[in-house]
C-alpha cells in the first residue's frame, strides 16, 4: 500500500517501553540532577521551547552556561555564548511570515550550528543543502523549495551566482572571506525585538543524496521529544561527559543526529571544515572521552595512514566511533577494532526512516557485514514483493518504523508503507541470531542468466584482497544474459592485480554466476560529499575519463592524492554520465 505519509502508532506495551527509555535518558546523564535548581530551569526551557535545537540550546545554557558547547577551527563557544549569539541572530535574520524557509550550504563549523539553532528559535523551516551538489542539483532544489534566504560559506559563491535570477534568494555568508551580509554582522546588530517561542515549530528538511537521481526533500518532525534520544542511547553508550568529535557532514542525517544528541546531552561538540585523518587522530589525543561520529570511508582513510603515523597518536581517549551513511566494506570493522579496540558501532538508517538498526562491537565481531539489531522503539520486518514476511536467511525488502520516521517528501512523492512500516528501499535478511544484514538497494539487485546476484557480496570478497584499496560492483546491460556484473577496482599504491586474478578470487569464494565479466582498474571511485559511492557516475566508463600510463581509468578528483570528503567536485553536473576528466 502506498501513502504520502507513514503512520506509526505504538501500542500500550511499546509506550511503556518508551517511558522506561526516557528514564534511561535521565539516569545516563541527559538531565543529571547535579544542580537541582538549574536542572529545573532546563526542564522549564524544554517545556517552553520544545526539543528543537533551539530548545536544547536554551536548556543546556540554563543548566551549564559555562560549559564549552562548540569548538571549531576559529575557537570555542560556551553554551551561554551560543544561546546569546543565536538569540541575536534569530532577531536579526531578514525573515517574515509565520514559517519562513532558510537554506543552509555550509561545512562543519560554528556558523552552521548557529544558523540551525537560530532558525529553530525563529520557527523557520531549515533546508540542509549538500555541499557536494553540482549546479544542476542546486537549481533543482532551489526551484522546488524556494527558500527565503540562503546561508552559505563564501567558497560556494560561484555556485550560487550561477543560479538563474528568478531563483536567487537573499544570501547571508558564514565564515571568513565573505562578501556582503554575514552571520557575524547580523549577530552584532543591536536586538530590535525580544526572542520568544515561535507560534509554529519549524521543520528540518533533509535532502536525499541524489546518488540515483533528483534529490528529494524529506520533512522531519519539528518536536521529536526525548523518545528518539532514548532509542539511540539504548544501543549507543553515549554520555554527557563525552566530547563529540563530529567528522560526518552535519548536512547529512547522521551528522545532524550527532549534533542533536550532543546538544541534548550538553556535550562539547568539536567540528572541522575539512576532514583530515591525522587531524582526527590528533583531536582524539587532545580531548577527553571522545565519541567520534564519521562515515565509513573516513575510517578507511585513517587505517591507510602509515602505522608509524597512527602509532604517534595516543588513542586512549577514544570511547567509541559511531558510523553511518554507507555500508562497511569488507573487513574494515575488524581491522579498525583490532587496532583501536572494540569501540566501533555501525548505524543503519535512511533520510526517510531515520535509524533502523545499530551493530555493536560484539555484533561486528560475529560478522563485520551485519547492520545489527533495531534499538528500543523500532520495528523492522523483511517482506516479500506481496508484503508477506519471509523466512530467516531469505532476502527480502526491509521495512521499518520508529518515532522519528519522516513526515513525507516536500515534492509530494509517494512512499510505500505496509502495516505502518516504511520501505527503506533496501534489500536485506535476518540471520538465525536475529541480526540484520543489508544486501543492497532494491534497484541494485542483478539478475544474470536467471540467477539473482547481490553486488554487495562480491564487493566484500574483493575488498578483503590485500591489493585492493576499494571496489564497486554493479550490474550493466548484457545482450545475452540480461545483465552482467562489472567490478571497478582501486588498487593500493604499488599493488598489482590482473583481471583473471579478480575473477578467480570471486569464483572460489562466491559463485560462478557472481563472477564479474567486466573488471576495470580505476584510480579512484566517484563519491559524493558524504563519501558514498555514486554508482551511476560509473556509466559510460571509457568515454568520459582519462587513463593512467598503466592503462587504468582515473576519475577526476579535487585532490590528486585521493577523494577529499570535504571538497566534493561542485563543478560536476550530476546528471551527466560521469565526472569530468582531470
Amino acid at each position: 500500500m502506498v501513502h504520502a505519509r507513514p503512520a506509526y502508532r505504538p501500542g500500550l506495551r511499546r509506550r511503556l517501553a518508551h517511558t522506561l527509555d526516557h528514564f534511561h535518558v535521565l539516569v545516563s546523564g541527559a538531565l543529571r540532577l547535579t544542580r537541582p535548581l538549574a536542572c529545573l530551569r532546563g526542564i522549564g526551557e524544554l517545556q517552553t521551547w520544545g526539543t528543537t535545537l533551539g530548545g536544547l540550546t536554551k536548556a543546556a545554557a540554563a543548566v551549564q552556561p559555562r560549559k564549552t558547547a562548540v569548538i571549531d577551527d576559529t575557537g570555542t563557544l560556551t553554551y551561554a555564548e551560543l544561546d546569546r549569539r543565536t538569540d541575536a541572530l534569530c532577531a536579526a535574520l531578514p525573515l517574515s511570515g509565520p514559517r519562513p524557509r532558510v537554506a543552509v550550504l555550509c561545512r562543519n563549523h560554528r556558523g552552521l550550528v548557529e544558523i540551525l539553532v537560530a532558525s529553530a528559535k525563529r520557527g523557520a523551516e531549515t533546508v540542509l543543502l549538500n555541499t557536494g551538489f553540482g549546479p544542476g542539483q542546486l537549481r533543482s532544489v532551489l526551484e522546488e523549495l524556494r527558500p527565503d534566504i540562503v546561508v552559505a560559506d563564501a567558497e560556494f559563491a560561484p555556485l550560487l551566482e550561477g543560479c538563474p535570477p528568478r531563483l536567487a534568494p537573499v544570501v547571508v555568508w558564514a565564515g571568513p572571506d565573505a562578501r556582503g551580509s554575514t552571520l557575524d554582522a547580523l549577530i552584532a546588530r543591536p536586538p530590535r525585538t525580544l526572542v520568544v517561542p515561535p507560534p509554529t515549530d519549524g521543520r528540518t528538511i533533509m535532502l536525499s543524496s541524489g546518488t540515483s537521481g533528483r534529490p528529494k526533500g524529506a520533512r522531519r518532525r519539528p518536536r521529536p521529544g526525548l523518545g528518539p534520544l532514548a532509542s539511540m542511547l539504548s544501543r549507543l553508550p553515549l554520555r554527557s561527559r563525552h566530547t563529540f568529535l563530529i567528522d560526518a557532514p552535519v548536512f547529512h542525517t547522521w551528522g545532524l543526529a550527532a549534533l542533536q544528541i550532543g546538544l541534548a546531552l550538553r556535550c562539547t561538540v568539536v567540528l572541522h571544515r575539512r576532514f583530515d585523518p591525522s587531524l582526527t587522530l590528533g583531536e582524539i589525543e587532545k580531548y577527553p572521552r571522545i565519541a567520534h561520529f564519521a562515515v565509513p570511508v573516513m575510517l578507511q582513510r585513517i587505517l591507510e595512514l602509515p602505522v608509524d603515523v597512527r602509532d604517534a597518536y595516543d588513542s586512549r581517549n577514544l570511547r567509541l566511533t559511531a558510523l553511518s551513511g554507507s555500508a562497511l566494506p569488507g573487513d574494515l570493522a575488524h581491522r579498525f577494532m583490532d587496532y583501536y579496540g572494540d569501540r566501533l558501532y555501525n548505524v543503519y538508517g535512511s533520510t526517510e526512516a531515520s535509524w533502523v538498526s545499530v551493530a555493536r562491537p560484539k555484533d561486528l565481531r560475529i560478522n563485520p557485514a551485519t547492520a545489527g539489531r533495531p534499538p528500543r522503539g523500532t520495528s523492522v520486518r523483511i517482506l516479500d514483493a506481496e508484503g508477506r514476511p519471509v523466512p530467516r536467511a531469505t532476502i527480502g525488502r526491509i521495512f521499518a518504523a520508529n518515532e522519528n520516521v519522516f513526515e513525507g517528501y516536500t515534492g509530494g512523492d509517494p512512499t510505500e508503507v505496509r502495516d505502518g512500516l516504511l520501505s527503506t528501499g533496501d534489500l536485506g535478511h535476518l540471520d538465525s541470531l536475529g541480526l540484520l544484514y543489508v544486501d543492497g538497494r532494491e534497484d541494485g539487485m542483478v539478475v544474470s542468466g536467471g540467477e539473482n546476484v547481490v553486488p554487495r557480496d562480491v564487493e566484500d570478497v574483493l575488498a578483503r584482497l590485500p591489493e585492493v584499496r576499494e571496489v564497486a560492483v554493479r550490474g550493466v546491460p548484457d545482450a545475452e544474459y540480461g545483465q552482467r556484473l562489472a567490478a571497478y577496482v582501486v588498487l593500493r599504491p604499488g599493488a598489482e592485480l590482473t583481471e583473471r586474478e579478480v575473477r578467480e578470487h570471486v569464483r572460489s569464494r562466491v559463485a560462478r554466476f557472481a563472477v564479474p565479466r567486466d573488471v576495470v582498474f580505476v584510480g579512484e571511485l566517484p563519491r559524493n560529499a558524504t563519501g558514498k559511492i555514486v554508482y551511476r557516475w560509473l556509466d559510460g566508463l571509457g568515454s568520459g575519463h582519462t587513463r593512467t600510463p598503466e592503462g587504468r581509468v582515473r576519475f577526476w578528483s579535487p585532490d590528486p592524492s585521493g577523494f577529499d570528503l570535504a571538497a566534493a567536485p561542485t563543478e560536476v553536473e550530476p546528471d551527466l554520465p560521469g565526472p569530468a576528466p582531470a
